[in-house]
């Protein structure tokens, strides 16, 4: 099976001449649930330490809530940021300029997108390896344990990453209302980028200066009920690879999990209409690690669906990453590399989800025996 590895897009494609992938057999978990199974195939049940863990999630605990309208009127909100981002790096905003109404439409269509029979969702086919499209991504081998989830994955901007041919043409509107949708979400990137800065005590410009023309993807997850959620994921621990991420997650069940510092998973609780922000690791890399990315995991439940649409915001490829002079000083040494953010973005995206592992590719010393 021929396939070509992609960086969100193109951008970096290599032929699979040299790197064949088999993954194996990959069942749509859509199907698997419509066909009223009472067990989960063997490759989506987890070992058990990787299990959802009942006795190490924090239910009670939240994390917060910024109102982006009050950043720029006084020291108050962005002092709730700077704590936001040093002891969470995970955070929702309200009062974010994105009109309710185009949120709405967006939830609406993407899962009008995932109710669609099977055949119509597979004329968008994700390749093995690949990172566009409809299917499972970051799949590598024939044992790999999967994620009971499906995805649609579409580069964005700028528009040398677009694969047009896998941007849906049904339900009517999606393009155009995907379209509208990441537009606002990309000025909402630049505008908590620019706050972040401040937090930092840097000026506003400073991320947007340096990011030149910034790489935006969306992703689209669908995970259905499960016959026994407590045996897989819905989505694998990871940090994300972007600068900030912004995700919209349906008010049907909390799904998604942040680790905390102390080590307990987090449930993210739906707000009405709010979108969860995190940093990823080129911020924790920019930083010299002073604002760090988050391991994060999606949970699913047993009679519930969940919808959530992701969109990843990073800098353009061909900018060179590493500490800012700012963070690095004798108490605290330089922890990273300096490398290109494409040769990033491209191991990212060729690497299963592990946790943080991929960072460990801009570590000046990384861990040993891994």
């Amino acid at each position: 099976m021929r396939s070509r590895f992609c960086c969100i897009g193109g951008a970096y494609a290599m032929a699979a001449a040299e790197n064949e992938i088999k993954i194996g057999q990959v069942d749509d978990v859509q199907e698997l649930h419509r066909t009223g199974l009472t067990t989960v195939p063997d490759r989506y049940i987890r070992d058990g330490d990787d299990r959802p863990d009942g006795d190490n999630v924090c239910a009670l605990a939240h994390i917060p809530v910024i109102d982006v309208g009050d950043l720029p009127r006084g020291d108050d909100e962005l002092d709730k940021l700077r704590l936001a981002c040093e002891e969470w790096g995970f955070f929702q905003v309200v009062n974010h300029g994105i009109a309710h109404e185009l949120l709405d439409e967006m939830e609406k269509l993407t899962r009008e997108f995932f109710m669609l029979p099977l055949e119509e969702k597979e004329k968008y086919p994700m390749a093995p390896g690949g990172i566009q499209g409809y299917g499972h991504a970051f799949v590598f081998s024939e044992d790999q344990k999967l994620d009971w989830c499906n995805m649609l994955a579409l580069g964005v901007e700028p528009a040398s990453i677009r694969q047009p041919k896998l941007w849906p043409t049904a339900p009517a509107r999606f393009r155009e209302t995907l379209e509208a949708y990441s537009a606002e979400v990309r000025k909402l990137c630049r505008t908590l980028l620019a706050h972040i800065a401040e937090t930092l005590g840097l000026a506003p410009a400073t991320f947007g200066d340096m990011f030149g023309e910034a790489v935006q993807a969306v992703r689209m997850n669908f995970y259905p009920p499960c016959p026994r959620p407590e045996l897989v994921m819905g989505l694998s621990a990871h940090s994300d690879g972007s600068a900030v991420t912004v995700l919209q997650q349906d008010m049907s069940c909390a799904g998604l999990q942040v680790r905390s510092k102390a080590g307990a998973w987090v449930p993210v609780h739906p707000v009405q209409h709010a979108l969860v922000v995190n940093l990823g690791d080129t911020l924790e890399v920019l930083t010299n690690g002073r604002y760090k990315s988050v391991e994060h995991r999606a949970v699913v439940n047993g009679e519930q669906d969940r919808l959530s649409v992701v969109t990843f915001y990073a800098p353009a490829y061909d900018v060179e990453l590493g500490p800012l002079p700012e963070f690095v000083t004798d108490e605290a040494p330089c922890r990273y590399r300096r490398f290109n953010h494409g040769e990033y973005s491209r191991h990212y995206v060729t690497s299963r989800l592990e946790g943080k592992k991929t960072l460990e590719f801009a570590m000046v010393n990384p861990p040993v025996g891994r």
